[in-house]
């Protein structure tokens, strides 16, 4: 190929549809579990976790429920991937050998919510959330009945194990994470012959980069077990979830609808969601959850 501005930008063209058609090869898992949130500046702070109001009958003035008593904020982060095409390849119209490396650039980019929220989901244990504890733990503050802070535990780890899986409402428009976009991946050159990478190195770099991040949202809808996954540890787990109350024992209404869980655990998980049948004890009884819980075999778990 002749190297002139009018061929490197079809090739720009030709390259930037392999990189969109892997976008497309992707069946993003990030948003069953985590509200999408656009940024416009640097950061954003989610002072309004941990106010959840219930409507309440109208005597008097208005009750204004505050939304700044904490200060959780998530910084964007800049995230790039870059591959550089040797001038020669492009000269020697060998261009169609990187295509495919290209569409794999596209689903990497396609993937990382994906890798950032689940990566966050997992690493829930030991990183904190908006209260200042880590977003599964047993230390979480709520005030009971009396007014009186009480922990509060959303995991159980009594399993010892070291695989967990996760049953989570998100039935609502604030779902247990949060996924923030300032910039979407934006396919760029440097492929001007007077580039440095292309003076100094005979080599045309192409590259995506994108500004984003995740954090977590309300402790309250996720539960965590490194227990076996069986029947009656999983009604446990929807037990806690859905028995969780707010300040002064105010119910909160939450469903468990998802039950997400890394590969090892597929062929449990399958069994007790899809068969009408279980043994316990060595006997076959009917499966009560079946079709209690949407599965979610996390790629990214």
């Amino acid at each position: 190929m002749l190297i002139n501005q009018g061929n490197l930008k079809t090739l720009f063209t030709a390259f930037k549809s392999h990189f969109q058609g892997g976008l497309g090869q992707v069946a993003s898992q990030y948003a069953q579990i985590a509200t999408v949130v656009p940024s416009s500046t640097g950061s954003e702070e989610y002072g309004w976790l941990g106010q959840v109001p219930n409507m309440r009958e109208w005597i008097g003035d208005r009750v204004v429920h505050g939304i700044t008593s904490h200060g959780y904020t998530v910084k964007n982060k800049p995230f790039e991937l870059t591959i550089e095409v040797p001038r020669a390849s492009i000269e020697d119209d060998q261009y169609g050998v990187f295509s495919p490396l290209f569409a794999e650039m596209g689903r990497s980019s396609a993937a990382h919510p994906d890798q950032l929220v689940f990566g966050l989901l997992a690493a829930g244990r030991a990183t904190n959330c908006y209260d200042g504890t880590p977003f599964f733990g047993a230390t979480h503050s709520v005030l009971n009945d009396k007014g009186k802070p009480t922990a509060v535990s959303n995991i159980d780890d009594s399993g010892g194990g070291t695989t967990y899986w996760y049953v989570l409402d998100t039935s609502r428009a604030i779902k247990p994470l949060i996924f923030q976009e300032r910039k979407a991946p934006q396919f760029v050159a440097k492929d001007a012959p007077t580039d440095d990478n292309v003076f100094d190195r005979a080599a045309f770099k192409y590259g995506v980069d994108s500004r984003c991040n995740s954090g977590f949202g309300f402790w309250q809808m996720a539960q965590s077990s490194n227990k076996a996954l069986t029947s009656d540890n999983l009604w446990a787990a929807i037990q806690a979830l859905e028995g969780r109350t707010g300040d002064h024992g105010r119910k909160l209404g939450l469903r468990s609808t998802l039950l997400a869980y890394p590969s090892t655990l597929e062929k449990d998980a399958t069994k007790l969601l899809n068969n009408d049948l279980i043994i316990e004890g060595g006997v076959a009884v009917t499966n009560e959850l079946k079709g209690r819980l949407k599965g979610l075999k996390a790629d990214w778990l």
